[in-house]
């Protein structure tokens, strides 16, 4: 699988973003996706997982009531809404794809996941 995320740019806080990310090469419904984030100086840490649905979410407590995760199988694309930034949500944020189709406990694990895209860059000033 292929992904290839977007939607990044600069926002005041208080402001939105939608990221997109597009996947190509295999049966993206056959993945659950993740959206991960890494600003300067810090590791990744998981964002949102959704099933390969979309009938299933989950967020960390840092977007929870924020960021809202969907997805449009017949596009191949996941979105990602995000509302409300603040600006510690200033980061690098990538998609990838999970080998399982349903949201495990290892879903916040990055090395759990198989395909990655290359990122898309969010900045939010204050």
């Amino acid at each position: 699988v292929q992904l290839q995320a977007s939607g990044g740019g600069l926002v005041q806080a208080g402001g939105s973003l939608r990221l997109s990310c597009a996947a190509s090469g295999r049966t993206f419904s056959n993945y659950a996706t993740g959206w991960f984030r890494q600003a300067p100086g810090k590791e990744r840490e998981f964002v949102a997982a959704i099933n390969w649905s979309g009938g299933d979410t989950y967020y960390a407590d840092s977007v929870k009531g924020r960021f809202t995760f969907s997805r449009d199988n017949a596009k191949n694309t996941v979105y990602l809404q995000m509302n409300s930034l603040k600006p510690e949500d200033t980061a690098v944020y990538y998609c990838a794809a999970h080998p399982r189709r349903v949201i495990t406990s290892r879903i916040m694990t990055p090395q759990s996941y198989d395909y990655w895209g290359q990122g898309t860059q969010v900045t939010v000033s204050s």
